[in-house]
């Protein structure tokens, strides 16, 4: 199989050359054709003579994956293998048990179950260590391969052995058609205001929105949150369909530009509203990206609703998959979209972006400015900026340590089967009582950090090596660092309000799952404090979507 694709792609390149004879030399299609040609003859000195023994499908592979790159980090090769995992990605379909997986020490755990899927009618619960799939052992195995041991057809039986506190089980589960909810939660944030959070924009994101909205109505809601922070994007349609729950019928929601005519298009509304009148609140954030930009885009262009947060991803093209050979595709950038006042949100630059993947300060000058409905003025050039910026909040190092190594995960799966009695969703907080027991229990755990001081100190130190000047300021940096070095006592006291925080939304998952999670997440959120406050001040709603505030 292998050797028959490297023949294919010389022979692909002879056939190009030949068929070149038909064009002048300066014609693209010749330079296509005599770079094919070089690259075989090139593959076949390299495999032919080369002292070590060359892998064709990996060696093709690396110049497949390092020729897309230099176009932009969207287009990319999709082998036959990973075409299930594109599909489950794009459709929010595939089969499976329904849960969540993931490492903890060396450990793949069940870290969510799907309500209302094979894992959680079976029983399974956040915690469980899966040490067999179907008698295969799991030991020395990563999520991925356990993923694949764990999906297969819908239908199909499979059994699961996991480790429980300390107790080994055993279930036996049907795989089923797996539906990712695109809305995994709604629910009111105070007597009036109603929350929506868009997880995703796959299959039946419009409807789901749509359904959601109607509910919150019925439920006395008569202002609304729709919260994009981290989506990122999927479904075009999806994208248009919900703009048009909140906008009239036949309104451009946005266009579409690309090499080919077919991919210049302008998608409009195409139904009745659900409500054009609502006051509405858009959650933005850096993660919040392509059909999340869309709707956020189109609610600022027609000042229709407050966008509250962080600027956005800023991916403004749209991609689409050809298929290849051996059953193989390519995700290929066909289009740009831009918003209805013109905006292109792609940002200028593909590759240099903040840690966070936010696209970070553009250059005025670089800049250029559009009209909402109203006459205010939004740019393009680099995702989109909310009408109110709230700063992004980040955790401290010590509770990163404690939620990357895993022992608030572990924490909240002791104090989950030492109290059955499930608590408030939305009110539950750590006591001082539960979290002393946490304190004690970490007590023992040595975590592994550095505070953001000891972090630049490091980097401060490694560029000093390279100067002459590094023995003068050397007896002074192991002085510093002394100084600042963390006391992990300390940390766990002055940063506790997050670590608290943090506990809550993870033992309040044991009990009520994703839906839990979130609507226990909500009640300490900053951006959704804001977006209540904003809400409840008509005036100030309204001044933010006028030209003259």
């Amino acid at each position: 199989m292998r050797l028959k694709k490297v023949y294919t792609i010389g022979f692909l390149a002879i056939s190009l050359l030949a068929a070149s004879a038909f064009y002048p030399p300066t014609d693209k299609y010749f330079e296509i054709a005599r770079n094919l040609d070089i690259f075989a003859s090139l593959f076949k000195e390299v495999n032919a003579f080369y002292v070590d023994e060359i892998d064709p499908e990996k060696s093709i592979r690396t110049g497949i994956d390092a020729m897309l790159k230099s176009l932009d980090p969207y287009t990319y090769f999709i082998p036959e293998e990973d075409i299930a995992a594109y599909r489950t990605m794009t459709t929010g379909e595939y089969g499976g048990i329904g849960a969540l997986i993931g490492q903890i020490k060396n450990k793949v755990v069940i870290t969510m179950p799907n309500e209302g899927f094979p894992a959680h009618k079976a029983g399974l619960r956040i915690g469980d260590e899966i040490i067999k799939v179907n008698g295969v052992s799991t030991l020395g195995k990563n999520t991925n391969e356990v993923s694949k041991l764990l999906k297969g057809a819908a239908g199909t039986g499979l059994t699961v052995t996991v480790k429980r506190q300390g107790e080994t089980l055993e279930f036996k589960l049907t795989r089923a058609k797996i539906i990712i909810d695109n809305v995994p939660y709604f629910g009111m944030v105070s007597k009036d205001v109603g929350y929506i959070k868009l997880a995703e924009f796959t299959t039946h994101a419009a409807k789901e929105v749509n359904d959601a909205l109607i509910s919150l109505k019925k439920r006395g809601a008569t202002k609304v949150i729709l919260d994009v922070r981290g989506n990122p994007g999927g479904i075009l349609q999806e994208a248009v369909g919900i703009c048009n729950i909140f906008i009239p019928k036949n309104m451009p929601v946005v266009e579409t530009k690309g090499k080919t005519p077919t991919w210049n298009k302008i998608y409009r509304t195409t139904g009745r509203p659900v409500d054009t009148n609502i006051p509405l609140v858009v959650l933005t954030g850096s993660g919040s990206a392509s059909a999340a930009e869309i709707v956020s885009g189109t609610i600022q262009d027609y000042d229709r609703g407050v966008l509250i947060g962080r600027k956005t991803f800023g991916k403004g093209l749209v991609q689409t998959t050809r298929p290849l050979g051996y059953n193989s595709q390519v995700k290929l950038t066909v289009a740009k979209y831009y918003t209805p006042s013109g905006r292109c949100i792609q940002a200028i630059d593909y590759s240099h972006r903040n840690p966070d993947g936010s696209v970070g300060k553009i250059p005025d000058s670089l800049k250029v400015a559009f009209k909402t409905s109203h006459g205010r003025t939004v740019y393009d050039g680099g995702g989109i900026t909310p009408d109110v910026e709230v700063a992004a909040a980040y955790y401290a190092a010590v509770t990163v340590s404690l939620l990357t190594e895993g022992h608030i995960f572990n924490y909240a799966n002791k104090y989950y089967y030492a109290h059955p009695q499930a608590p408030e969703r939305e009110s539950f907080v750590v006591t001082d009582a539960i979290y002393n027991d946490f304190l004690a229990w970490a007590d023992s755990i040595p975590l592994t950090y550095d505070s953001d001081l000891e972090v630049a100190l490091k980097e401060f130190s490694a560029a000093a090596k390279s100067s002459s000047h590094y023995a003068v300021v050397k007896p002074e940096i192991e002085t510093l660092a002394k100084e600042i070095a963390h006391n992990q006592a300390n940390d766990l006291i002055t940063y506790q309000q997050e670590i608290r925080d943090v506990l809550a939304e993870q033992i309040v998952a044991r009990y009520y799952l994703r839906k839990g999670e979130i609507a226990n997440a909500i009640t300490h959120d900053p951006d959704v404090d804001k977006a209540i406050e904003i809400l409840n001040d008509s005036l100030r709603y309204t001044q933010l979507l006028s030209l003259n505030p």
